[in-house]
């Protein structure tokens, strides 16, 4: 009597053949001795001043780095560059998450590279409260902008900074100008926070809005509108046309309630449609009015100044935080602390308290 045949999937994966080795273990220890050796920043600085893209691009991950060994390189690249900065138009721009800001920024870092201008967008991705992962996806967003040699894009993770501004998106900017880009845009991830943020490190602020979605009364808001030089109402085509240009009204209405800022502009608003490519010529006349008008008046240069001295006290506040968690005593301490409040046995204002006095 014959054994039945035992019955086999039909997925059953076969064995396969083994991939050759196409790069040698020489060739491979090389390569990773490479990577750990030190960067030379002068060559690196030099690069950055030879508007070269790769040098721009290992520079920003210098700074980007936590890594303690990389904080006297971060401020070398600074202190090489800063003299060659200082000289573009810093450009922020926000919205509600599917407003279009990519699609907005690509049509715009177009049309600028096509007058000649070289343009750097600095896009803040958001990282995941959970795993700290980003998708830092913008590149795949504008994909013909990326494709530009007159372009540089550059995606980097929020990670825990406030509001999704990247903490060195600052000392990028000076990167980026020292590499001679006449045009920085920042791109925030526009969770609410960052606004105030960007608005404090930009020439003009960009606020990206939406006709018909719910969108209008949560945009009439002091905050938000204080600090908004201008405002696109994006995606005004097809059937949406109508639904922009009353949401246009509603906010000129808006903003004529709200006193004149103090350099006497009073923000107007645009619509456009980014997909079409349209009314993007009019948001770069709005721009280039309100920077000749600033540059008239001194108010350009005064702005930058505050600006100056507002990331100097920011930078004062982040190297004191950075301090205090970094002190072997305050992560003993802080532990015990935290097992203290566990129990009951403290207060978060003692425990607070007690963690400072050890600081002194």
């Amino acid at each position: 009597m014959k054994k039945p045949k035992k019955h086999t999937s039909a997925l059953k994966e076969l064995q396969g053949v083994e991939k050759p080795q196409n790069l040698s273990s020489v060739t491979a220890l090389k390569l990773k001795k490479a990577r750990k050796q030190k960067q030379h920043i002068p060559q690196l600085i030099q690069g950055v001043l030879s508007k070269n893209k790769t040098a721009l691009s290992r520079a920003i991950t210098i700074i980007e780095s936590t890594a303690p060994k990389d904080q006297a390189d971060a401020k070398e690249l600074i202190q090489g560059c800063i003299a060659h900065a200082n000289k573009s138009i810093r450009i922020g721009i926000t919205g509600v998450p599917g407003v279009g800001k990519s699609t907005f920024i690509e049509q715009f870092g177009t049309l600028l590279t096509q007058k000649g201008h070289k343009v750097a967008v600095l896009a803040v991705d958001p990282s995941s409260s959970l795993s700290n992962g980003s998708i830092l996806g913008d590149k795949t967003r504008m994909e013909e902008l990326v494709k530009n040699k007159l372009a540089f894009i550059r995606p980097s993770a929020s990670g825990d900074s406030l509001g999704g501004v990247a903490r060195k998106t600052r000392e990028a900017i000076i990167l980026c100008e020292a590499a001679g880009y006449t045009h920085i845009i920042i791109e925030t991830v526009g969770v609410g926070q960052s606004e105030t943020v960007v608005h404090s490190m930009t020439d003009f602020f960009l606020l990206l809005k939406l006709a018909g979605a719910g969108d209008e009364l949560q945009g009439i808001k002091r905050g938000i509108m204080e600090m908004a030089d201008a405002i696109i109402i994006n995606k005004a085509d097809g059937e949406n046309v109508k639904a922009a240009k009353l949401a246009k009204t509603e906010f000129n209405r808006a903003l004529h309630l709200y006193p004149p800022k103090d350099n006497g502009w009073i923000a107007k608003t645009i619509t456009c449609s980014a997909l079409k490519n349209e009314g993007i010529q009019e948001a770069l006349d709005l721009i280039e009015g309100y920077v000749s008008k600033m540059k008239e008046t001194g108010y350009f240069v005064a702005k930058r100044e505050q600006q100056q001295h507002f990331w100097m006290l920011q930078t004062i506040e982040n190297r004191l935080k950075s301090d205090f968690y970094d002190n072997p005593k305050i992560k003993i301490a802080l532990k015990e602390q935290l097992k203290e409040l566990a129990n009951s046995n403290t207060s978060p204002f003692q425990a607070a308290a007690y963690l400072l006095s050890l600081h002194k």
